[in-house]
């Protein structure tokens, strides 16, 4: 059964679209727990949104009515799948796959040693994202332009709520991946053995993961892979691009890029928020919520609380990282949290060893991403090469 309340904000006004991150701000000390009927319940301090992470019982991640795995899945279920992924993620995964990754990171940076002036989404991020995953997951270079387009698709049917097109996007990747899949199979142990490969060999409580729950756990990858590493970087070199100091410092000092990083998407998250639904009656912030309602993680607010970070605005390279929601926290904290880390890394430190300097252009400001996207959508960049 449906729940109607009064609206609290619009997610999609022109308000908040200009500018998400400073009217997540502004809703976090105005209205903490808010309705609308776009995302349901939205939570934007830290205090509620470790309460509901932390009480899967409560608050479930059943919230599609589509396979999730394992993100949308609640115990036990969600320890067999989970249990089944965390290999592909693992430390020495990610030290064979760096070398692969790096070499996609300074290629691209090549790429753009004839211009001054690049986009650094367009020309950089995406790019970079798309050829990533594709390289991790052991998909041939002729994905990189459909799944580019498949994932623009994607993002704009979800911010117009066109669930036919929600629909016919999701068949679409299942499309592509059972093609992959199906080539794998028929060259058996002669064929390649990558991730799709060993995926397809895996099994389940016993039995072999069947299509729908290997294309389901492949599209889960790849939407929060070429989304949210894109936004990430728009972030970060933005930032970079704004204080020089910063900047300066990271290229002499590598080694304190993983912190940097990491602090830097604290300021500004590369992914908006996160669903659940609740099973039972609670109250938050002051709010009564009946079970069934859905409930909105605002991870860019909470990231950004007086009330868990010292001067939340302040950019700390020190910073103690324990109360960060970069990646989550719980049961469903990101697995592929140690693949995301490396690419970042990886990627920044590329475009700060290959350039001697990254501005912004003062006469082509960036742009704003919106719902559902965060970062920005475009960031020109001005860009120099050692001589």
């Amino acid at each position: 059964m449906g729940h109607s309340h009064p609206q609290d904000w619009d997610p999609k006004s022109t308000a908040v679209l200009r500018d998400q991150r400073t009217a997540f701000d502004e809703m976090r000390e105005r209205c903490p727990v808010a309705y609308s009927d776009l995302l349901g319940w939205s939570l934007f301090r830290h205090e509620d949104v470790m309460r509901v992470l932390h009480d899967p019982d409560t608050f479930s991640s059943e919230v599609s009515c589509n396979l999730s795995v394992p993100n949308g899945m609640d115990p036990p279920n969600h320890g067999h799948y989970r249990r089944l992924i965390e290999p592909y993620f693992a430390p020495q995964a990610m030290e064979a796959f760096e070398p692969q990754c790096r070499g996609l990171a300074t290629e691209l940076v090549r790429s753009l040693h004839a211009r001054t002036e690049f986009d650094l989404i367009s020309d950089f991020a995406h790019p970079f994202a798309v050829r990533v995953q594709c390289a991790f997951l052991g998909w041939p270079a002729s994905m990189h332009e459909p799944l580019r387009l498949w994932a623009q698709k994607n993002q704009a049917a979800i911010f117009a709520q066109d669930r036919s097109a929600m629909s016919d996007i999701a068949h679409e990747f299942a499309g592509y991946v059972t093609g992959l899949l199906q080539a794998r199979r028929t060259a058996g142990v002669h064929g390649e053995q990558d991730v799709t490969a060993s995926l397809a060999c895996q099994q389940v409580k016993g039995r072999p993961l069947n299509d729908e729950e290997i294309v389901s756990a492949l599209r889960n990858w790849t939407v929060g892979e070429i989304g949210t590493i894109s936004a990430a970087l728009g972030v970060v070199a933005q930032f970079l691009a704004e204080q020089a100091d910063v900047q300066r410092q990271l290229r002499t000092q590598p080694a304190l890029l993983p912190n940097a990083i990491d602090e830097i998407l604290r300021l500004y998250g590369p992914l908006l928020s996160n669903r659940r639904v609740t099973t039972r009656r609670v109250q938050i912030g002051g709010r009564t919520i009946e079970a069934g309602e859905r409930i909105s993680l605002n991870w860019v607010a909470a990231n950004r609380d007086g009330r868990a970070f010292t001067v939340p605005q302040l950019f700390r390279s020190n910073r103690d990282a324990s109360s960060n929601l970069l990646y989550g926290a719980g049961i469903h904290v990101c697995p592929g949290a140690p693949l995301a880390r490396m690419e970042l890394r990886v990627a920044v430190q590329a475009l700060l060893e290959g350039t001697t300097g990254i501005d912004l252009v003062a006469q082509h400001p960036p742009t704003h991403a919106v719902f559902p996207a965060s970062g920005f959508a475009t960031l020109p960049l001005h860009i120099t090469f050692a001589r």
